[in-house]
């Protein structure tokens, strides 16, 4: 690949000064006194004016600008973590004048071409940025000293906007209280590290950012930032291919022949090569090597290792030996270095998601650091759900062995998933019907019940790589000679019926594919649905204050129902999908695949009548002996987002928590896209379920079922509310097809037909039959102003277990 005309402005001459350099004061006196740091770059640290001098030696020649957070703020629902990586830019310093300008090209717009005058058309096209201007303050023989020390204290990552965007109020760096923070300031021969602690000051309007800080109007971080010498041009990009299971980058190649595509993608991957090539297993001429920190305990840091370690069984199947290790961080290497991949253990105020980022050449797609970021409160909510399916504190106050290990077989997966991520793999949300095949895919725990019907968690999570890693690593990595050998891989994966599907076909608001779900397990989502609800019914069962350890307050109990009373909800969303599903695949031209393949009418039914099943008032009930075993929090016991939400004040709320569950159910069933497609099946193919056939459906299931009494009638009365309200915001919304809208329409009109003869005759249900027909009449006589009723929020879920940049 041949890089961009490099920019016009000459370099300052070497052998002898201009006139502008003359006037100007020479480096070395400028900068007696200062403590010099030879590497990459040359700088000073100015100790009395706090201030970082650069040597400016390299005009015109690119390098990597990277910035990162060294120092987090410590909230998942901020984004601002430790070793959070932000953007990795190529740039260069351009001189005009006593004017230093650090100058990114634009590489989305290139001409792969040795014709220099094609290269220039394209970049003079297309826009380049000019990230930061600097005054030369002294010059000697081509080289120039600037003040980097605003460069270094700005909002370099973009932390005040995301501050301002999550509504936690106005913030902005304060430069008399940002400071150089020299024990990170480093030089190295091919990079240069600088960091800085950077305090935003503002008002504070959010219980966020007030939840993780000692004084809320003055918000310090530890901006990071890194020079990089690019790498040599030794690496051979490779060509995406939307079944490999890659990330990938492009770019637009205005010297590709016109019966060519324009636009280029390439697979990140690291630089792996063979000391043999011609051999089918050989060691490599430099391994992948990741680095885990040590400031994660143990018998964590043992598992963590584990599960990073599972890679290597992928890169033997691509035939390498020992091409893939883990080993501790040394205390002499910086995290942030980004010479050294990463496995970083990252602290927050509540449990959230855990990433896989990589620092990538954007010339090339070359992976030069790997930098992984694991929560550290996953393994403690792993731990919550295996103390709920189990009497975990029968003894008092002594986890099982049982539980622990569950937690950490999740913990193996989790360091397995995202180091998969900064290899450069995408998630893969159809592994599960083969068997758990991917790492790439997230993994609910598969509980079961033994033939006592006890339930058992030895299975819960996989014990290493799976069948479809090794392919998609092969296809990455593996030597090949031709681009035939290399695409036979996936054909052979596709003959295994080895699937991929990634993020933007596993979502469940809207999702259609029938196999690709996030936390699910089994190849029938239906039949795992059914499955999953009688282990859930167990685990409510024997809910009880073994479930919590001795001198826990019972109250606490609640923290432990709230997984296991929506165990469910994943296998919800995975089931979901094959009403008004569809089967396809990414397909390319000439391969053995099936593009498009509708779900069976059958299925769909079957599908249907299991996730009516979870609206119940039998599902949604809980057991006498809970209900009765819960007593309000105690003092310094609050509720917090991990809980059920109350519509009781103090009280445990058990109808507002059936219906949270119930709307788990019921908004996916009610989506917009989804009912647009079951209008559309239906019409290409009359086997297959209508929007009015999903509705008889529910209307069956809940509306005109029988009456229940009691707790049961309670809950029935306020999932049927919930069926109304979705039924009219389904009928109104702007993104709803008009044939869908038409067909709620006249379902609401149906149902006020059906409400006023039983008002007219008289019922036990009389003033729900009345509230429910005056908010038919509100929507009637103003759709526009109609609004639902409000749904408490569901008790924090996904990440399951602590989530998707690679991440989750």
């Amino acid at each position: 690949m041949v890089a961009m005309l490099p920019a016009c402005s000459p370099p300052p001459a070497s052998s002898s000064q201009t006139s502008a350099e003359k006037s100007e004061e020479s480096i070395s006196v400028k900068t007696k006194g200062m403590q010099k740091y030879e590497g990459y770059f040359t700088y000073y640290w100015d100790e009395k004016e706090g201030k970082i001098w650069l040597e400016v030696d390299k005009w015109d020649k690119e390098f990597l600008y990277v910035n990162a957070l060294a120092a987090g703020v410590g909230s998942n629902d901020l984004g601002l973590d430790r070793g959070q990586l932000g953007d990795n830019r190529v740039v260069k310093f351009q001189r005009s004048g006593n004017k230093v300008l650090l100058v990114q090209p634009n590489y989305g717009y290139r001409a792969d071409s040795d014709n220099l005058m094609e290269q220039k058309s394209v970049e003079e096209a297309f826009a380049q940025s000019v990230l930061y201007g600097f005054k030369a303050e002294a010059t000697d023989e081509g080289k120039a000293l600037i003040d980097m020390t605003a460069f270094l204290l700005r909002d370099a990552h973009q932390v005040g906007n995301r501050l301002s965007s999550s509504k936690q109020g106005t913030y902005k760096p304060d430069e008399s209280r940002s400071a150089i923070y020299l024990p990170r300031t480093k030089n190295f021969p091919e990079n240069s590290e600088f960091e800085a602690n950077v305090t935003f000051v503002g008002k504070d309007e959010g219980a966020y950012i007030r939840s993780v800080t000692p004084s809320a109007d003055a918000v310090t971080v530890r901006m990071h930032h890194s020079f990089v010498m690019l790498p040599d041009d030794g690496y051979e990009p490779r060509s995406f291919d939307p079944r490999s299971g890659f990330f990938y980058m492009s770019y637009q190649d205005y010297a590709t022949p016109i019966e060519k595509p324009l636009v280029k993608r390439l697979i990140a991957r690291h630089r792996l090569e063979k000391k043999d090539p011609s051999a089918a297993m050989s060691e490599a001429v430099e391994p992948i090597v990741y680095f885990l920190d040590p400031g994660v305990p143990e018998p964590v840091k043992s598992a963590l290792i584990e599960g990073a370690s599972w890679w290597n069984q992928a890169f033997e199947a691509a035939g390498y030996q020992d091409a893939f290790q883990v080993k501790v961080l040394p205390d002499s290497v910086d995290p942030l270095d980004v010479r050294y991949n990463v496995i970083q253990w990252v602290h927050r105020s509540t449990r959230g998601w855990s990433y896989g980022a990589s620092v990538v050449d954007p010339r090339t797609g070359e992976i030069l650091k790997g930098h992984v970021s694991l929560g550290s409160l996953r393994v403690r909510q792993d731990l919550l759900i295996a103390q709920g399916l189990k009497a975990a504190y029968d003894r008092g106050d002594e986890v099982p062995e049982e539980a622990l290990e569950m937690a950490l077989a999740r913990l193996r997966q989790l360091s397995a998933h995202e180091v998969g991520h900064t290899i450069g793999l995408a998630h893969n949300y159809a592994a599960s019907v083969n068997g758990r095949a991917s790492v790439m895919d997230y993994p609910h725990p598969l509980i079961t019940l033994d033939v006592e019907g006890n339930i058992d968690l030895s299975n819960a999570y996989d014990t290493g790589i799976g069948e479809w890693d090794k392919v998609a690593v092969t296809y990455g990595y593996g030597a090949f000679d031709s681009d035939k050998e290399m695409i036979a891989v996936l054909e052979g994966a596709i003959a295994d019926s080895l699937l991929f599907i990634t993020d933007q076909d596993a979502r469940p608001q809207g999702g259609a594919h029938p196999v690709a779900h996030l936390w699910d397990n089994g190849k029938s989502a239906t039949e795992e649905l059914n499955r999953v609800m009688k282990v859930r019914e167990r685990a409510l069962q024997q809910l009880s204050e073994k479930n919590i350890p001795t001198g826990a307050p019972l109250a606490t109990l609640e923290e432990v129902l709230v997984p296991m009373y929506l165990f469910h909800r994943y296998q919800v969303e995975a089931a979901v999908k094959l009403v008004g599903g569809l089967n396809y695949t990414y397909a390319v031209r000439g391969d053995a695949q099936q593009p498009v393949k509708a779900v069976p009418g059958k299925v769909q039914r079957d599908a249907l009548e299991a996730l009516l099943a979870t609206i119940s008032p039998e599902a949604l009930r809980m057991p006498d002996p809970l209900l009765k075993m819960l007593p309000p929090r105690p003092f310094g016991y609050p509720r917090t987002r991990e809980t059920f939400r109350s519509r009781t004040g103090l009280t445990f709320d058990a109808l507002s928590a059936a219906e949270t569950a119930a709307d788990l159910t019921l908004s996916l069933l009610f989506h917009p896209e989804r009912a647009g497609r079951l209008v559309q099946h239906h019409a290409y193919d009359g086997t297959q379920p209508g929007l009015n056939d999903v509705l008889d459906a529910l209307m069956a299931e809940t509306w005109n079922a029988r009456s229940r009494s009691g707790y049961e009638q309670q809950i029935q009365l306020a999932v049927r509310s919930l069926v109304l309200d979705h039924l009219i915001s389904l009928a109104k919304n702007p993104a709803t097809m008009p044939q869908a809208k038409a067909i709620a329409h006249a379902r609401i009109l149906d149902l006020r037909q059906s409400l006023s003869r039983k008002r007219s005759r008289g019922s036990n249900e009389q003033a729900h039959v009345a509230y429910s027909l005056m908010r038919i009449d509100q929507y009637l006589e103003n759709p526009e102003e109609w609004e639902g009723q409000e749904v408490l929020d569901t008790p924090d879920g996904s990440p399951i277990g602590s989530g998707e940049m690679g991440c989750h």
